[in-house]
């Protein structure tokens, strides 16, 4: 007897891994990330349902309202074709249950994704790229590109086929403490990083005139504000200010608003000659 499963191949996985990479080219503000998601499962369902009501339904199904961090629809685009596949075959699964697992997935993928990539892998990535390029280096654009993209291509390649391979099981992995711990470790490597790279990023200089005395040699020696805090602990005032900012975003105090008063106090420090 014919064997007649219907299965995704290689090609179909592959497809859907390329067109992943155009998910947010139809944003919209009425239902997010719908039309890129139902542009992705394009392949998969084409495989696995024939021309017609079934296929119509399962395009109409991919259309609704999804949001989540775009790389780590991935995973989710390999457990909803898994359940496309199982419904294919054998029919027993209701649409209304892949719909309330896209709807359960996106939660928590947007809460891993978006401290682990936008937290900390992306700002890490652009301080080292922005201190090679602030000591003249070209290698720092360059790296922080091709390393931002490495890690969002293997993300989203290896998510998508480990989410198919392990269709409904990612749930239970989910559920367990490794993703939490995953993200915690991720947390505090990138802020171990950022705080390492703040003496090196932030610079204030205070050049206030503290002291000037004429040595034996007739040699007038002056020693500003600057010098003296550097005695007691070289990058206090970066740390103070990053500190405070910190302090001021817990606050809720909007980020915009911090860039132009740490400008206009910038310039106004210059103009008046209380900062260098």
């Amino acid at each position: 007897m014919e064997n007649t499963e219907k299965k995704l191949t290689k090609k179909d996985l592959n497809s859907m891994f390329w067109r992943s990479n155009f998910l947010l080219g139809s944003f919209n503000f009425e239902r997010v990330q719908n039309m890129g998601f139902c542009f992705v499962m394009i392949p998969a369902i084409k495989r696995l349902y024939a021309p017609g009501q079934e296929r119509n339904e399962a395009l109409q199904r991919h259309l609704e309202w999804f949001n989540t961090q775009p790389w780590l629809t991935a995973p989710i685009f390999g457990v909803v074709s898994a359940m496309e596949e199982e419904k294919a075959n054998k029919g027993e699964m209701p649409g209304s249950s892949i719909a309330a697992m896209k709807i359960g997935l996106m939660g928590p993928l947007a809460g891993v994704g978006d401290p682990i990539f936008w937290g900390t892998a992306r700002p890490v990535l652009a301080a080292l790229g922005a201190s090679l390029a602030m000591a003249g280096s070209v290698s720092g654009p360059l790296l922080f590109f091709l390393l931002i993209n490495a890690i969002r291509l293997v993300t989203k390649y290896y998510g998508l086929t480990l989410g198919y391979e392990k269709g409904n099981e990612i749930i239970k992995e989910m559920a367990g403490g490794t993703v939490k711990k995953l993200t915690e470790g991720a947390s505090i490597v990138g802020l171990f990083v950022m705080g390492a790279l703040v003496s090196k990023w932030t610079t204030i200089n205070i050049p206030i005139v503290a002291t000037r005395i004429t040595n034996d040699d007739g040699e007038v020696v002056t020693q500003t504000v600057q010098n003296v805090l550097d005695s007691i602990m070289p990058g206090m005032l970066a740390l103070v200010l990053t500190l405070f900012v910190a302090w001021l975003l817990k606050k809720n105090v909007s980020p915009l608003l911090i860039i132009l008063v740490i400008f206009a106090v910038g310039i106004a420090g210059k103009a008046f000659g209380f900062l260098g």
